[in-house]
């Protein structure tokens, strides 16, 4: 394990050690490539601010429930809760609803390969907010080639069959997001994790207070089509209402609570470099049920640059190369 790695590594409670991280980590790869799926069902009835604080809210019940049962406490520092506020943005509120955005206009297979970047876009924050980092040519490279890859899918030498630039574009941003967010978390908040579930619950309550007022400003602006903030509009798929809202409340238990508690725990048994690249198999299940249960497609281009976006990807993440002892 790399030495930033190590560093990154946090004390275990026993709770964190009865499952290897290694099975946490395959499982965060299906339940989030899963999520993609579960937002696009829950925008047939629903808006995607709806969707993100929704999720939000039935994560934080399911953590704040779980914290209770378990003894455990949240974190007392203000400072600490200053700096989850920062990461409750970039890792719960901004990026739930850019994602949802996003699927209103791109299909939930070309959602997922923009979460992709999420390591493109954490080694650039990591110049920033961590000095020990450095951008070795093989990254940088690699960084390079990821973005032609993003270029390869949106097409802009293509009039017609390309896809909706704005919408690909909220996914990306919602990927660069999480790369901020983690990275963020490593700088100012790797020493103040209180084991087992008093992090992810604090984040995702942070996330909670941040998405009250958007999403009540957001119905102020558009009671005409919504009677209340938790009304939803009508569906003209199949499933009627009650199948949307039932997935948008598993993305939320599931996807986002139970998600962020073996994240942290995939951080705190493997450190912040690995757990990143769980985003390599995250498109990879998006695409698999987009195409499977939604019927979508995905042109050749698609296909050719999020391939040209993964393999950079995982370069980024190769350990570092150590020099060769001296004779």
């Amino acid at each position: 394990m790399s030495s930033v790695a190590t560093r990154d590594r946090v004390a275990q409670t026993p709770s964190t050690t009865r499952v290897p991280w290694q099975v946490k980590y395959l499982l965060l790869a299906l339940i989030w490539g899963s999520s993609f799926l579960l937002m696009k069902v829950g925008l047939r009835t629903m808006a995607p601010l709806q969707i993100s604080s929704l999720r939000i809210f039935a994560g934080t019940a399911t953590l704040l429930s779980l914290l209770a049962a378990t003894g455990g406490r949240l974190p007392r520092e203000p400072r600490v809760w200053g700096h989850l506020a920062v990461s409750g943005v970039f890792l719960t509120a901004l990026p739930f609803s850019l994602f949802a955005a996003g699927e209103e206009r791109v299909s939930s297979a070309l959602a997922g390969i923009g979460n992709a970047t999420t390591p493109l876009a954490a080694v650039f924050f990591a110049l920033a907010l961590l000095p020990s980092d450095r951008l070795s040519p093989r990254k940088l490279a690699a960084v390079v080639i990821g973005f032609v890859g993003v270029v390869v899918i949106m097409q802009p030498w293509a009039s017609a069959g390309r896809p909706d630039l704005l919408g690909f574009g909220m996914t990306l941003v919602a990927g660069a997001c999480y790369g901020l967010g983690w990275t963020y978390n490593r700088r100012y908040l790797g020493h103040a994790d209180l084991g087992g579930l008093s992090m992810p619950t604090a984040l995702l309550l942070v996330g909670s207070a941040l998405m009250v007022p958007v999403v009540l400003f957001w119905w102020l602006l558009h009671r005409s089509a919504y009677a209340a903030p938790w009304s939803g509009h009508a569906d003209t798929g199949q499933g009627g209402v009650l199948l949307p809202l039932v997935c948008v409340l598993v993305l939320g238990v599931v996807g986002t609570g139970l998600a962020y508690m073996l994240q942290f725990d995939v951080v705190r048994g493997a450190g912040a470099t690995v757990s990143t690249t769980v985003t390599y198999l995250i498109p990879v299940v998006s695409v698999i049920l987009g195409v499977l249960v939604l019927h979508e497609h995905l042109a050749w281009p698609q296909l050719l640059g999020a391939v040209i976006v993964l393999v950079s990807a995982v370069v980024i993440g190769l350990p570092a190369r150590r020099p060769r002892p001296a004779a």
